[in-house]
């Protein structure tokens, strides 16, 4: 008798049922399950009644001959604070609320391919607007990395700060670095060239974005 049935007949005795029973459990002739233990006929159970016997017995389905489930490591994610604080494209957000309103988890390690900072300076905001299209869409969500700005400014999409409101917006540098433009990716906004770059306030980098699908 191989381990499958040497556990299964264990289980049975120690729940005290009878063969017939667990058959009949089986929606199978009252033989059935004597013939599988003491015969090998069936050589294996199939995987239907394999897994009625697992939740009868409450055993993983290995134990009666199913496959082992492979348990990988615990990975421990990577919690980004998504702020109740939307970012204009197009229409103009206030950035008066920026309380925390929920959490996001991201793989570390995928997380380190997007950027060195550490968690404190990620976050979550939501996008509004179209003037981002079709880049950025009304309703996306994008992780800002809030340590990438002013000092490390290059080509890329950020959030800027301008007067009461958060912008995401598209920076450009221009030849010779000194002057950048800010760009709207839709063209039916307006661009700002030649914007000395130590007035543009930034926010922080942009890295990913997510996107509910219609």
């Amino acid at each position: 008798m191989d381990e499958a049935r040497e556990a299964l007949d264990r289980l049975i005795l120690e729940r005290r049922v009878n063969y017939s029973g667990i058959s009949r459990l089986l929606g199978r002739n009252t033989s059935y399950i004597q013939q599988y233990l003491k015969k090998g006929s069936p050589r294996h159970l199939d995987e239907r009644d394999r897994g009625i016997l697992a939740r009868f017995f409450g055993v993983d389905e290995a134990t009666l001959g199913g496959p082992t489930r492979r348990s990988g490591p615990v990975i421990d994610l990577v919690q980004v604070p998504i702020l109740d604080v939307e970012a204009s494209a197009g229409h103009g957000a206030l950035a008066e609320m920026e309380a925390k309103s929920a959490q996001f988890g991201f793989d570390p390690n995928w997380l380190r391919k997007l950027t060195a900072s550490k968690s404190p300076s990620l976050s979550i905001i939501g996008v509004r607007g179209d003037s981002m299209e079709p880049t950025l869409s009304d309703g996306d969500d994008v992780l800002v990395d809030l340590g990438d700005n002013q000092a490390r400014l290059r080509d890329g999409i950020y959030v800027l700060r301008m007067d009461d409101a958060l912008a995401v917006k598209r920076i450009a540098i221009e030849p010779q670095g000194r002057k950048v433009s800010v760009v709207s990716d839709n063209s039916a906004y307006p661009t700002w060239n030649g914007l000395d770059r130590r007035t543009v306030n930034i926010v922080g980098r942009v890295l990913w974005f997510g996107r509910k699908l219609q």
